[in-house]
């Protein structure tokens, strides 16, 4: 799913290397959803993108001890939210 250009949510996608964002919420479906949430990636967790591959496709996020690595299709599903 791309990211949505009438949504005035920030995703994990408009997010930049060293950025730190709380995850506010999931707008996937289905066993996308469940494998996201399986990974770590639930609301109220901190990420931190470490960086993004050199075709800007995957990217790296570290949540707490564990780097993750999401395609950005899937990326762009994860609204968050700045880390207060």
């Amino acid at each position: 799913m791309p990211n949505r250009p009438n949504c005035p949510h920030r995703t994990l996608n408009d997010m930049h290397p060293g950025h730190r964002a709380r995850i506010r919420r999931h707008h996937a479906r289905g066993a996308v959803r469940q494998r996201l949430m399986d990974l770590g990636l639930m609301p109220n967790v901190e990420v931190v993108l470490v960086r993004s591959a050199p075709l800007n496709d995957p990217i790296e996020l570290q949540l707490e001890a564990t780097n993750v690595t999401l395609r950005r299709q899937e990326a762009a599903t994860i609204e968050v939210g700045d880390d207060d």
